[in-house]
């Protein structure tokens, strides 16, 4: 790889300045937030419960007892979230509470236009540099035709949302990620599809992706806490769109026992990835059922919880009152006992996503002996410099958050202007290599477009940067005919040298 790089010259650019937000500069307002907890409703009462498992509601196995937070943690905790207008009286308790966040989340297109009125300022930088303005008129209205045509659904929670730099949101990468804005959409590439991964073709049972010999996919629900512009699986997850209407996963009991009763069936799967949607949208009770019922199969050696939320919402992780996180502390202590390994996969794409809150979450859960790893996506005017990149692995690994993968985003529909050219992840792993330690040094990888798997991103058999073309094989993924089978990634179109044609 390096020889490669020597010959084609490192394509990384540093442009992390422009984009980034330093959280510190925000004005400090302390936040008090002791024994919060106590004065949180413990009740359940308002949030819907989709069905009650027989197997959680007859346990007697009592919730662990959760610890408070340690005195390791920062004592830098600034009321960010009173920067937002709408919530410049809005206490630590009530925005610490994991209700209050999922009564105030921003979702559809009627709640996010009045949001936007809300915070966005009368006038917003229209380029990097600052020199033209655009009217917030013109700034929403771009926005709401980005959402008509995008293929993911709208919905923010307040967390991410006081992430976010009201003051210049066209540049803000949090922004970039996860609202659409129509003037910086590209024509898709044309080898672009909903479904790259081919994940339905490779479904024995509807939601559950059986790709890999030893590992499957189990997806309980198609519903998030935030939804992600650059979703893989947009074909499924969230409400139908403009575009788009969605392979919905409902959560139902009978559609959970099929994927259960395939798993017990199949003694060569080990290994089972719960997501969705996300983890995090199931209730305790239900995250609780299906840790048990996975740790009760000889089979399964280890699973692990694919959810966002740590990164989005983790103020629920610190919200004793809610529950989640007494019952995945549960899971993973009795999986322990039982010789099993549990762990939370996470998903931050940007330093600006962590705060002091995850950062006293992420310390909750490393006291509780939780293994927390994270999943990134290379994107575009996000995380595609090298100080950015290398900031943020150094932030998570800081944070007890051991980062695991960089992916090479995904050929799905209406995210040209999110992709990057292969070279970039290539560049990028070259340059960070090193400056951190091994055991903290995420894998860069290709998840292959028609279902081969993950792949090493300097794996490819061929990569012509002219053409756009890489080509990988997955000698491990056999079936479905899959045997010999040549996997291709195609660059974004825009990247390619001005005189091709794709």
């Amino acid at each position: 790889m390096l020889s490669l790089l020597s010959r084609q010259g490192l394509s990384v650019h540093l442009r992390a300045p422009a984009l980034a937000r330093t959280v510190a500069a925000v004005p400090h307002r302390q936040a008090q937030v002791a024994d919060v907890g106590k004065a949180l409703d413990t009740t359940t009462r308002g949030i819907p419960l989709f069905f009650k498992s027989k197997d959680a509601t007859q346990s007697t196995t009592p919730a662990p007892m959760v610890r408070p937070v340690a005195t390791a943690l920062s004592q830098d905790r600034d009321e960010f979230w009173r920067e937002v207008p709408i919530w410049d009286n809005v206490s630590a308790k009530d925005f610490l509470s994991y209700r209050w966040g999922v009564a105030n989340t921003v979702q559809g297109t009627a709640k996010l236009f009045k949001f936007l009125q809300a915070v966005v300022p009368e006038e917003v930088p229209l380029g990097e540099l600052g020199t033209q303005m655009q009217s917030r008129d013109e700034f929403i209205a771009d926005v709401m035709e980005g959402v008509a045509a995008a293929t993911m659904a709208i919905r923010m929670t307040p967390y991410i949302l006081s992430r976010v730099n009201w003051k210049n949101p066209r540049q803000d990468p949090i922004i970039r990620q996860f609202l659409p804005l129509k003037s910086v959409l590209m024509p898709d590439h044309p080898k672009l599809t909903l479904d790259s991964l081919h994940e339905e073709a490779d479904s024995p049972v509807k939601g559950l992706v059986h790709r890999y010999d030893d590992k499957a996919l189990f997806l309980p629900t198609s519903v998030c806490p935030t939804y992600c512009m650059f979703c893989t699986r947009s074909y499924a997850v969230g409400a139908d769109t403009d575009t788009v209407t969605k392979a919905s996963l409902k959560p139902t009991r009978r559609r959970w026992e099929e994927a259960f009763a395939y798993i017990e069936s199949t003694p060569a799967l080990q290994d089972i990835v719960v997501s969705g949607g996300d983890s995090y949208y199931l209730q305790p009770d239900q995250l609780r059922m299906i840790g048990e019922r996975l740790i009760s199969m000889p089979n399964i050696k280890r699973f692990r919880f694919a959810s966002k939320g740590l990164a989005v919402a983790p103020t629920r992780v610190l919200d004793e009152s809610d529950g989640w996180v007494n019952a995945l502390i549960d899971i993973s202590n009795k999986a322990k006992k039982a010789g099993k390994a549990v762990a939370w996969h996470t998903h931050f794409n940007h330093p600006n996503e962590i705060s002091w809150i995850s950062r006293d979450a992420s310390q909750k859960l490393f006291e509780e002996g939780v293994m927390v790893r994270n999943q990134t996506v290379l994107l575009r005017g996000v995380n595609d410099d090298v100080e950015t990149m290398s900031k943020l692995i150094r932030d998570l690994a800081d944070n007890k958050v051991f980062p695991y993968y960089v992916y090479q985003c995904d050929m799905v529909e209406r995210v040209e202007h999110l992709r990057t050219p292969l070279q970039t992840i290539l560049d990028l792993e070259a340059r960070i290599r090193g400056s951190i330690a091994g055991f903290m040094m995420p894998q860069f990888v290709v998840d292959l477009p028609g279902g081969g798997g993950k792949r090493l991103a300097c794996s490819y058999e061929s990569y012509d940067p002219k053409t756009g073309l890489s080509t990988y094989r997955a000698p491990a993924v056999t079936g479905r005919d899959k045997e010999n089978k040549v996997y291709e990634y195609y660059d974004p179109i825009d990247t390619l040298p001005k005189d091709r044609t794709v």
